[in-house]
């Protein structure tokens, strides 16, 4: 029988302290189905969803977590081009509805995600999910996924800028990329549909327990050494 290194269960209760044996089938008379693997993800898998509006430097924050952490990315936006680019069947079929102007229903967006989640295999360190959930049926989707795979969202972290400054931001970046979209217009149109769907989605997560503030105005390394102290208690 292989023995793994777990937290001692005492005889009477299941309450976890270093330094014990066990067998990974029983233990005193009862099963504990437990692979090696899924104690190691549950201890260090750190899955977190990154929240904010456009131009609250999610992908600024991504690219420093991915680089500090090791952890994976998913962006909605590069995910579904790359299936489309593919020709994946998953991408196939999102290019159907958005050929017809059609938004990507949410169990087609998910599948997609899963897709890209399983792989990665299962020893990673966790996945920043960057445009995803939007909505509160997409956030008890993902949760949902994420269960089936015996994994769950560590935190949702919520970039917090002022619209004054994500205006500003914006402009500025379709300045200097020429982006169409990053126009006035567009963009107060963007922030509306953003904060219809906001306040129900951070209401949402507190209620899990996930989410966590963070004040996106300012500098740079200030704003990421405060989400590294919520990372870092995860």
């Amino acid at each position: 029988m292989r023995i793994i290194k777990l937290p001692h269960l005492p005889s009477e209760q299941t309450t976890a302290q270093p330094g014990d044996l066990l067998p990974d089938a029983w233990y005193k008379g009862k099963e504990y189905r437990v692979e090696q693997n899924q104690v190691e993800q549950h201890i260090i898998m750190k899955n977190i969803v990154i929240f904010g509006a456009p131009g609250s430097g999610k992908g600024t924050q991504s690219d420093k977590l991915i680089e500090k952490y090791g952890l994976q990315h998913i962006s909605t936006g590069d995910v579904l081009r790359s299936e489309i680019k593919n020709g994946t069947e998953l991408g196939k079929t999102a290019k159907s509805y958005i050929d017809q102007g059609q938004l990507i229903p949410d169990e087609l967006m998910v599948s997609i995600l899963a897709s890209v989640y399983d792989a990665f295999g299962r020893g990673h360190k966790g996945v920043i999910f960057d445009g995803f959930p939007r909505t509160i049926p997409q956030a008890e989707a993902l949760k949902q996924m994420l269960a089936e795979r015996g994994d769950k969202v560590a935190a949702m972290i919520e970039l917090d800028v002022p619209e004054d400054e994500l205006m500003k931001r914006l402009i500025l970046r379709g300045q200097q990329s020429g982006r169409a979209d990053d126009n006035e217009e567009t963009i107060r149109k963007r922030l509306v549909v953003y904060h219809s769907q906001t306040q129900p989605l951070i209401e949402w997560y507190s209620q899990e327990g996930l989410h966590h503030h963070i004040d996106g105005l300012g500098e740079l390394d200030r704003i990421f050494e405060d989400i590294c102290k919520v990372v870092d208690q995860l």
